[in-house]
């Protein structure tokens, strides 16, 4: 199965060529300042799987070791990649044409939730990212 995506204005698209092995709900401050939103959600992808049809995608260096992508044209939230693990890439699910197609499985970073937001799912959550924790909170 393909997935399409791209930004806003319609000058980043992108295509990835299978589901991603990966999706979740980061409720992060850097995340939530980043694309001005409570909670961001994210699909994971080997980096050879996703392949750019139109227009280069900006980053912002948001710590030493992270980078976020965005459309330079609109502003839209595309790409979050760890510089440690060149071999993974994330993308908005949001982003996506059909983002039914992608639902998250977890959520990290709840230590980070605002406290107003309630989510009604049975998702594990994780005060960390989902490799720092041990177990689902």
């Amino acid at each position: 199965m393909a997935l399409q995506g791209g930004c806003l204005c319609g000058a980043i698209r992108y295509q990835v060529n299978g589901m991603p092995f990966e999706a979740d709900h980061c409720h992060c401050n850097q995340c939530r300042k980043s694309v001005g939103a409570v909670v961001m959600s994210w699909m994971g992808f080997h980096t050879d799987k996703v392949q750019w049809l139109q227009g280069p995608v900006t980053e912002f260096a948001s710590s030493d070791n992270i980078r976020r992508g965005f459309c330079k044209r609109c502003g839209c939230s595309l790409t979050y990649r760890h510089l440690d693990y060149p071999q993974y890439t994330s993308l908005s699910i949001a982003s996506l044409d059909q983002p039914n197609l992608v639902p998250p499985t977890y959520h990290i970073h709840t230590d980070e939730q605002v406290s107003w937001l309630k989510i009604d799912d049975s998702c594990p959550r994780y005060k960390a990212g989902k490799t720092a924790a041990k177990k689902p909170d």
